[in-house]
């Protein structure tokens, strides 16, 4: 059983930053592509950003480029999303995923992600 927690969400006014953490158990995490998703109240979940399980390839929603970069540390089973300039739209519920193993495909389509974290709220201030 995998299991993935989420840290790092909270309150932060419009244009501050956050870092969000994702922590992975078990000992295959390397051989996997990651993602982290986000769902607003009323809205689908979304793809955020995404990334391969070398680290290589990394895929972001355009409403993120630029502003959030994703990356993963192997040794300790984490990947992380840091969050720049943050506007009002990006709050939401922030959720990691498990993707596709040994593979870049699919990292843009949530049909990949089987196991999916508790989730981390961001909220964000105009």
């Amino acid at each position: 059983q995998v299991q993935l927690v989420e840290s790092g969400g909270g309150l932060v006014q419009a244009g501050g930053s956050l870092r969000l953490s994702c922590a992975a158990s078990g000992r295959t995490f390397s051989r996997y592509a990651m993602g982290w998703f986000r769902q607003a109240p009323g809205k689908e979940r979304e793809l955020v950003a995404s990334i391969s399980w070398t680290g290589s390839t990394t895929k972001y929603a355009d409403s993120v480029k630029g502003r959030f970069t994703i990356s993963r540390d192997n040794a300790k089973n984490t990947v992380y999303l840091q969050m720049n300039s943050l506007k009002p739209e990006d709050a939401a519920v922030y959720y990691c995923a498990r993707g596709l193993l040994l593979s870049s495909a699919g990292l843009g389509d949530i049909r990949s992600y089987d196991y999916w974290g508790q989730g981390t709220q961001v909220t964000v201030s105009s």
